[in-house]
């Protein structure tokens, strides 16, 4: 973990540290550019194919699904200039970014194929390929978390000098927090070990008639509101901090604090209110 996190380029040349810098960088926007790619024609097949998973188009989880993962590509595209320019160079800060664009890349390409075959990517053990497929997608998953942690504590670690002070602490915190929040509800979604396999906690164990945009259940608890919160920690805090070096510099510390309190007891209270089968709304 020592040489992880202490692999800068020693002694480079600028023009290489820019040229590492430009690699990563690289690495994420493909990332980026493949889901927005699978993203199109599964907008198209939203309008056109009418076969149905849990009462809801089959469609619906693929997209759902892209939009978040370029949500989380993009705040790490965006969060890396926080980073000292010789580690951002490394190998450390290249091998994360590389790991969550495979992650999230291979995630995303068997939803979409699943999609595609109308059957379900999450929960399906029917058969023993996709039993395992499920097994590996959950693996993928946790890898693409822990890389956003690489990346949190590469910011708090080895921070840019002249690195804004609430967008320092609100993105490395963010990502570092974000992550094992998000570790955390999705064990409890994906283990089943609460009200059994799916997102359901009591009431009807369907998505139709759910929470406008969202999807969770108005009729019981939903593991998906608690994951939601703890996965957007990693946009939240650091928006925060952006604001908070806008407008109240001097309060970037016990801003960033009490933001990073607030968010982990939203994800709290939610987990809370799923477990006990009441709706979010």
């Amino acid at each position: 973990m020592t040489m992880l996190f202490n692999d800068s380029v020693a002694l480079a040349p600028s023009a290489d540290i820019a040229a590492a810098e430009q690699r990563t960088r690289r690495v994420l926007i493909v990332g980026i550019g493949l889901q927005i790619a699978l993203a199109v024609p599964s907008l198209l097949a939203l309008g056109l194919d009418d076969r149905l998973i849990n009462d809801i188009s089959v469609w619906s989880k693929p997209l759902k699904f892209q939009a978040s993962l370029i949500l989380m590509l993009a705040t790490l595209f965006f969060l890396l200039s926080l980073i000292e320019a010789r580690t951002r160079a490394g190998r450390g800060v290249w091998l994360a970014s590389l790991v969550a664009v495979i992650t999230a890349t291979g995630e995303i390409l068997y939803i979409t194929l699943q999609a595609a075959r109308g059957r379900a990517s999450h929960f399906n053990d029917s058969t023993p390929v996709e039993a395992m497929a499920y097994s590996v997608m959950g693996a993928g998953a946790a890898l693409l978390v822990l890389s956003s942690m690489v990346i949190g504590v590469y910011i708090l670690l080895r921070p840019r000098p002249d690195a804004p002070t609430a967008l320092r602490l609100g993105g490395g915190w963010g990502l570092l927090l974000g992550s094992v929040a998000t570790l955390f509800s999705a064990f409890a979604l994906g283990s089943g070990a609460i009200d059994g396999p799916g997102h359901w906690v009591g009431g009807i164990k369907t998505d139709i008639g759910g929470l406008p945009l969202f999807g969770w259940s108005r009729s019981g608890g939903d593991l998906r509101v608690p994951h939601f919160f703890a996965t957007h920690i990693m946009q939240a805090l650091p928006i925060l901090g952006l604001g908070l070096d806008r407008f109240a510099p001097r309060f970037a510390r016990p801003g960033i604090a009490i933001g990073a309190l607030v968010s982990l007891a939203v994800v709290g209270a939610t987990f809370i209110q799923a477990v006990q089968g009441r709706p979010f709304l």
